[in-house]
């Protein structure tokens, strides 16, 4: 085996062109009251990859431009569709009214893996919060379901932005084989 080259690696990239015009995954994500720079830009950055429908920055998440999120974004944050909201249990009725499922990254009462959500359940606004306290209580009562990462060692919990990595491109990858043919 060998690694492939930069030019390899690009030369399959989409351009700015051709990602305008590509189909998004049916996934939003509401990051609400994530404190780091770091994480947003990092959540940025997967989002981008994973190609979802939309972000949404809610409560005192850290929005664009900013220096440090632009360093773990990198560019991430012209790629994807991406807005500010005040109330994002308004945001969450609405897009319920529209289809979407509710789940949240958390552990709670009832809640399943990640890798075994039912294909029905897209489209999907997976919601994350706070690096410390998670999920607030009154958007996680709105969530249809919640999605949990089975942990295996003494800690109960991730990083927030590596969490969202490992859940969203399961779920990218749920509705793509779901949808294949």
């Amino acid at each position: 085996m060998r690694r492939s080259t930069h030019e390899e690696i690009t030369s399959r990239r989409l351009t700015p062109r051709t990602l305008a015009r590509s189909r998004r995954n049916p996934v939003s994500v509401v990051v609400d009251n994530v404190r780091s720079l770091y994480n947003v830009g990092s959540i940025f950055r997967t989002s981008d990859g994973a190609r979802i429908e939309k972000l949404y920055l809610a409560g005192f998440t850290p929005r664009p431009p900013r220096r440090e999120i632009e360093k773990t974004a990198l560019g991430a944050t012209e790629t994807v569709p991406w807005e500010f909201v005040r109330d994002a249990r308004q945001l969450l009725n609405s897009l319920k009214a529209e289809g979407y499922t509710i789940a949240c990254l958390e552990l709670m009462e009832g809640s399943v893996p990640y890798y075994a959500i039912p294909p029905t359940s897209f489209p999907l606004c997976l919601v994350i919060g706070n690096e410390v306290t998670g999920v607030s209580a009154p958007l996680a009562e709105l969530c249809d379901l919640g999605l949990e990462i089975p942990m295996f060692g003494m800690k109960q919990s991730l990083n927030v932005a590596v969490a969202y990595g490992i859940a969203v491109f399961e779920l990218v990858r749920i509705f793509g084989q779901s949808h294949a043919g």
